[in-house]
């Protein structure tokens, strides 16, 4: 069977079988790539990709009696956890510490570039040319059980990711599962999300129709910012209230020439620096993930749907000779929340310099595996490989303190 397609043809299914709910929730086509379960509970997520890497020092885990070089030029406010500081940069998040998860303690030992940290947090694993590892969406798109519902499942906002430097996989795609499986992917003009000028889905057979009116009809709140990251946090809240299971957000969709996490500092294509931190980027993150938390509350759906906010690496300790900071794989911070997770938690530390983890490192595939158990996907599950081989869904069992 060639890669990539599944073992039926969709079309003959929905002709031959009793499209009822009851059918749908027992009945389980086989896919290619995927053993299959009965995952009727699967909850919904939305996946907030910090795109170039937040510093974990100007953010999440502030160093104030580090040196200047450090520490940088942010001072540490308290937050609504006793104990629990973060960057004056977040001081929305801060006064809702007490809702989410800060992992402290993520690392990993690849190459830190743009490529294989984007692989690795949002898949779990770095592929191979012969395997192209799934990301998360697609996996629950494939495990829900309504995953061949023409409703999409999966949908990436504002659009998929574009250059970032190497020509890799970055993991945001379906891999080895098939174009079924692929997201949506929306393009709008301009700065308003409405203003779409393309919707595409690389299977060509799903109801985007839904999806467009979704998110053409919205009118947008303030609280998330007038930003195109806000508009898509908004939007990606209304989508998982009209049936998608998954919904990803790209905070930028590219690291070079734009304003974005990836704060070298370096005058050119790459010249974020930690100015725009306090003046653009940490402002325009604190609001939407804070109105996005509030809203998911408010709604009744934080218990059903799990909130990520993580970029692929962290920023070097050492401020550059520009007071900019490098890329660093060694340690960085993400954020959990809802799906049952608890709120106001902290797991693991970095060392006095923000360098290393100090305890309870974390590396992308025990991040795998707690958000899969947390959507209540087993992540012993297997993905079938192309060479027969089979292996489980995450190298790693899950955060132990958090499911």
């Amino acid at each position: 069977m060639q890669q990539g397609k599944t073992s039926f043809d969709r079309r003959e299914f929905l002709k031959h079988t009793a499209v009822t709910t009851a059918s749908a929730c027992t009945f389980l086509p086989e896919v290619k790539g995927i053993e299959r379960k009965n995952n009727s509970s699967i909850k919904n997520c939305i996946f907030l990709l910090l795109t170039g890497g937040p510093s974990q020092i100007d953010t999440f885990d502030p160093k104030p009696d580090a040196q200047a070089e450090i520490r940088g030029p942010f001072k540490a406010i308290s937050t609504k956890v006793p104990g629990t500081i973060f960057a004056e940069t977040l001081p929305l998040l801060a006064a809702r510490a007490d809702k989410f998860t800060v992992v402290r303690s993520l690392f990993h030992d690849e190459a830190p570039i743009h490529e294989t940290g984007l692989q690795l947090m949002q898949t779990g694993r770095i592929s191979t040319e012969q395997n192209r590892y799934p990301n998360y969406g697609s996996v629950c798109s494939a495990l829900s059980s309504h995953s061949f519902s023409p409703l999409p499942s999966f949908v990436v906002l504002p659009s998929k990711i574009g250059s970032t430097g190497v020509t890799m996989y970055q993991g945001q795609e379906a891999g080895l599962l098939g174009d079924h499986f692929q997201p949506v992917n929306i393009k709008s003009q301009g700065n308003d999300l409405r203003n779409i000028c393309d919707i595409t889905h690389s299977s060509g057979d799903l109801n985007l129709g839904k999806i467009r009116s979704t998110v053409a009809n919205l009118s947008f709140d303030s609280r998330y910012g007038n930003t195109r990251f806000g508009q898509s946090c908004q939007a990606a809240l209304s989508l998982v209230e009209s049936g998608v299971k998954f919904v990803t957000v790209n905070m930028f969709e590219t690291v070079f020439n734009e304003v974005t996490w990836d704060c070298h500092a370096d005058g050119g294509a790459l010249a974020s620096n930690l100015i725009d931190y306090r003046t653009k980027i940490c402002p325009m993150f604190d609001a939407a993930y804070s109105a996005l938390l509030d809203d998911l509350q408010v709604k009744g759906l934080l218990d059903t749907t799990l909130l990520v906010a993580v970029g692929e690496f962290g920023r070097s300790p050492y401020l550059n000779m520009r007071g900019g900071r490098d890329h660093h794989s060694g340690v960085w911070s993400g954020l959990l929340a809802g799906a049952g997770l608890p709120g106001g938690a902290v797991v693991g530390s970095s060392d006095s310099m923000g360098g290393i983890p100090k305890d309870t490192p974390v590396n992308p595939a025990m991040f795998a595996a707690t958000i899969y158990k947390a959507l209540g996907i087993d992540p012993t599950q297997k993905l079938n490989l192309d060479n027969g081989v089979s292996v489980p869904l995450a190298d790693s069992a899950p955060i132990p303190s958090l499911v």
